[in-house]
């Protein structure tokens, strides 16, 4: 006896994708996930590889695994894909300091951000 398989967290038609430990911090992030959602993932894709935001190239990377998830996972059709959420989460904060003026400590705050990206597949209006 084995144990019970797990449900998947994502309905049928959709796939799922995460990065953690990115080091930008979650407004930044947000910025670039904002700029992708809703879009079939085609469109998303060729916005991200021209964005001139650092972080783009990592959100690309993401897409692209969640895309590869839905393609070789799930079976779903990869030209009838949209980037149906991406959200933002933080995640660590390395606290380092700078000495200032007058004995004082000035701190320095370095966070990272986590993104999920989830892809849906949607039959195509005629």
């Amino acid at each position: 006896m084995g144990k019970a398989k797990n449900p998947r967290r994502v309905a049928e038609n959709e796939a799922m994708a995460k990065t953690r430990m990115l080091r930008v911090s979650p407004q930044k992030l947000n910025l670039v996930a904002a700029m992708i959602r809703g879009k079939p993932v085609d469109k998303a894709l060729t916005d991200l590889t021209f964005s001139k935001k650092r972080i783009a190239q990592d959100v690309k990377k993401c897409l692209q695994s969640a895309i590869a998830n839905a393609e070789n996972n799930h079976g779903l059709d990869v030209d009838e894909l949209i980037v149906a959420e991406a959200w933002v989460g933080k995640n660590l904060t390395m606290k380092r300091g700078r000495p200032r003026a007058r004995g004082r400590f000035g701190r320095i705050i370095k966070p990272f951000s986590e993104l999920t990206i989830k892809v849906r597949q949607v039959e195509e209006q005629a």
